[in-house]
Order: C-alpha cells, then structure tokens, then sequence
C-alpha cells in the first residue's frame, strides 16, 4: 500500500488580480507502508503546508494525492471518513491534540465511541494502548495541563493509533520537547512503525532526527523538492 503524492503546487492569494504567492511546485513523492519518508527545509517553505495536503487537510493548487490509486480530493462520504481515519497527523505541541476541559479518559473513550467500539470493550481497548505508549492508567483521570509534553505526545499517539491508520504524517513531533524525551518518543514511533507497518511522511528541521528515522529523505528548498536518497 502507498501514498502517492504527484506534481502538488500551492499558492496563497491568488486571484483575479494577483497571481499569489508560491510556495512550492511539483512536488512528488511516495510514501510506503512501515518507510519514513523524511523531508527537511528551512522555516517557512511550505513543510506543514505539504504535511496538511498529504493528509488531505488542504487542497493544493495544483496536483493531486493518491491513496489506493484514487484521488483523496474526489473522496466524499463513507470513502472520505475512511481515508481520515487511515491517514492521520500528529501535531507540533501535543497540547494541540487534547480539550483542555477534558480529562484524557473522555478525549479516548470519545474516539472509542466516534469508531464504534462497543461500550464494555472500551475499558480493554484504553489499556491495550496505554500499553503500548508506555504510560499507566493513572494519567486517564488527569486534565491535559497536568500531564507532560512528553505524555501528552505519547496519548496525542495513542489516541491516533485507536483509530489503525496506515499513514501518520508527523509535523516535527518532537521538537517542542526535552531532548531526552524527544529520543523516547523517537523510539516509541519506531517501535510502532515495526509492528504496525505505519508508513510515516517525518517532517523536521532537525537533520539528525531524519537520518536517524528515514528510509528515504527531500529537501525543500526554493520551492522544489529535492530527494536525497
């Protein structure tokens, strides 16, 4: 299975009077189910731009994302709500990812209930997965605000992986973290990777985290992407 990603461009504010500004052009690439697709540039080159139009979050100007050989942006009903589940983002600031008002137990069992897990299985489902992130049920009766980032991007993983997608696009996961629990949540995401096969699109500033996560790696840069390897 693949994510296609073919010829996308985008441009802000263009109109009947401007031709906008771009932001990149022609990108492609692939992503692989269980590879990390790494991808690199300085700030303000459209990486979370392209991240959001993989996860078809944002519509390009031009171009077009394929999964399973059909366009994401000729998707509606059932067939889109299926392509969301499969393909999710996993956001900068964990915060981000959770209700303040809300204790964590609510935010999971909601997306327990959201893809209709019956009631008296929810309760195992929760464990299973704090299982796998590594964090003890103690953290299901806290407030988000009570939790560390490091936590907090644990659940915000946790919460995504309920939902068995086959790609996570992952906008610099880590770097609103400490560095010893960046390495943590690196490790976490690879343990992941190995067992579900996830296919990842990595996006970071960090040249180090992408040689170390990536099977293969882009450069975006000046508006072009440019593989690596």
């Amino acid at each position: 299975m693949s994510l296609k990603i073919k010829n996308l461009s985008k441009k802000y504010g263009a109109g009947l009077f401007s031709e906008g500004t771009e932001i990149f052009r022609e990108v492609s690439f692939t992503l692989e189910a269980g590879k990390t697709f790494g991808l690199m540039g300085p700030s303000g080159v459209g990486k979370s731009t392209l991240g959001r139009i993989t996860a078809g979050l944002e519509k390009p100007t031009d171009g077009d994302v394929f999964y399973k050989e059909t366009s994401i942006f000729g998707l509606a009903g059932a067939e889109r709500t299926a392509f969301r589940r499969k393909v999710q983002l996993m956001f900068q600031d964990p915060t981000d990812a959770f209700n303040p008002r809300k204790k964590i137990d609510r935010s999971i069992f909601e997306i327990l209930k959201l893809i209709k897990i019956p009631e008296p299985e929810r309760p195992d489902k929760t464990r299973t997965m704090l299982e796998t992130i590594g964090l003890s049920e103690e953290v299901l009766s806290r407030f988000p605000a009570q939790l560390s980032g490091g936590q907090l991007q644990r659940l915000a993983l946790g919460r995504i992986l309920l939902l068995e997608p086959a790609f996570i696009v992952l906008d610099e996961p880590t770097s609103a973290l400490d560095v010893s629990v960046q390495a943590q949540v690196l490790h976490l995401l690879k343990q992941v990777q190995e067992k579900w096969r996830i296919g990842y699109l990595l996006i970071s500033h960090d040249e180090a985290i992408i040689n170390f996560m990536s099977d293969s790696r882009g450069l975006l840069e000046n508006g072009k992407l440019r593989v690596l390897d």
